[in-house]
């Protein structure tokens, strides 16, 4: 069987198993844990790859809006070799419920479609840490926060950033080697925080994350960056 006619098949939603390659390959080549993953709006589908045979297989995506009787096909990942695909363009409506399936085929056989649990975006996408800098003052640091973006775009071409979707709090955390653990320091909206008696000529870490407001959830944590204080 060509490549061809094995995305006719899975065009017509028969991504089943070829009468000659039986039940057993059928299976084997199916896709594993198919799920949605999503940091700042970005919202991928993964799976794992079943069994590898002599041929590779290629996989196919669908998706659909929760109560839609029909699929749609995902034409950038339609006979991809990859195991994931972006459909942050197919799910933009961050408040819908959407469902995706993938399925496999080699020349030899084809899988059944393996499908993704409900995907809510607002529900489910992860919050990337600000991006931070950092300016030494004597016995002081001074803080500066800038949320991340989404991966929507303004008329003009610039990111609309995650705090256009969301209320956004920040969290700013200290450690240096006299600390025996991580010191919360500053919880609120300001994007340029002044963290003031620290001691002089010492070096301070500062770890920060951002907190969606109205879900009361926060995001990931960034890495440490360390400054001397004058």
């Amino acid at each position: 069987m060509v490549l061809k006619e094995l995305l006719l098949v899975c065009l017509l939603n028969v991504c089943c198993s070829n009468a000659g390659g039986g039940p057993a390959i059928h299976d084997v080549i199916k896709p594993k844990e198919v799920e949605f993953r999503s940091l700042n709006y970005n919202n991928v589908l993964y799976w794992k790859s079943g069994k590898q045979m002599d041929s590779k297989p290629v996989y196919f995506v669908q998706y659909k809006i929760y109560g839609d009787t029909r699929w749609s096909n995902k034409t950038d990942c339609w006979g991809i070799s990859k195991s994931f695909c972006d459909l942050s363009k197919e799910t933009s409506d961050n408040r819908e419920w959407y469902y995706a399936r993938v399925c496999a085929a080699t020349p030899e056989v084809q899988s059944d479609w393996v499908f993704s649990q409900k995907f809510i975006p607002y529900l489910t996408t992860v919050i990337s840490p600000p991006e931070t800098r950092l300016w030494a003052g004597k016995a002081s640091i001074l803080v500066q926060l800038k949320p991340p973006h989404s991966p929507y775009k303004r008329r003009n071409g610039s990111w609309i950033s995650m705090k256009k979707l969301h209320d956004l709090r920040y969290r700013i955390y200290i450690t240096n080697n006299k600390l025996d653990q991580e010191k919360h320091v500053f919880e609120g909206w300001n994007r340029t925080v002044q963290i003031e008696n620290l001691t002089p000529r010492t070096t301070y870490c500062v770890v920060t994350e951002i907190i969606m407001v109205s879900q009361a959830r926060k995001g990931q944590q960034s890495e440490k960056k360390c400054i001397k204080t004058l």
